[in-house]
């Protein structure tokens, strides 16, 4: 899923609206993890989380986006590369999913939204978004799953 929105952005006004109750925020927990991470498209950097980061295989929060795509699923990179360039050049929403390739040969689910604003001047503008990590993994030969910690 590759998705890319350019109208409606920020139509939740009353951030109150968006908040998850407790007992949603656990049902969250139960099922994924999420962390934030941040866009300088002034200077072509992403700041993830730590967890994130750890998740995609950099050693450091800070880096490029072809870093960031490298542990993607081969079939999926050109088009999240893609989105990320529309949404760099205008204001937009957009979402994607992916698997991550890990070290062990398993698959990692990974859901991203995100928002890229600011981009009235050439070079300037961020995006924000968050990385959602389903708390399981799927094997490369078989399609069992298996329960992530």
């Amino acid at each position: 899923m590759f998705r890319i929105a350019r109208t409606g952005l920020s139509q939740f006004s009353d951030a109150d609206s968006l908040a998850l109750g407790e007992s949603g925020q656990k049902l969250l927990n139960q099922f994924c993890f999420s962390e934030g991470w941040a866009g300088n498209l002034s200077n072509g950097l992403f700041r993830l989380g730590e967890s994130a980061a750890a998740m995609h295989g950099l050693h450091q929060p800070e880096c490029g986006l072809l870093n960031l795509v490298r542990c993607y699923d081969s079939a999926d990179r050109n088009h999240v590369l893609r989105l990320f360039e529309q949404a760099a050049t205008t204001s937009s929403s957009f979402c994607f999913s992916t698997t991550i390739i890990l070290a062990s040969g398993q698959k990692q689910p990974v859901f991203c939204v995100g928002e890229s604003s600011g981009l009235e001047q050439r070079y300037c503008g961020s995006m924000l978004g968050v990385f959602f990590f389903p708390r399981f993994q799927l094997e490369t030969k078989g399609r069992i799953f298996s329960h992530h910690q």
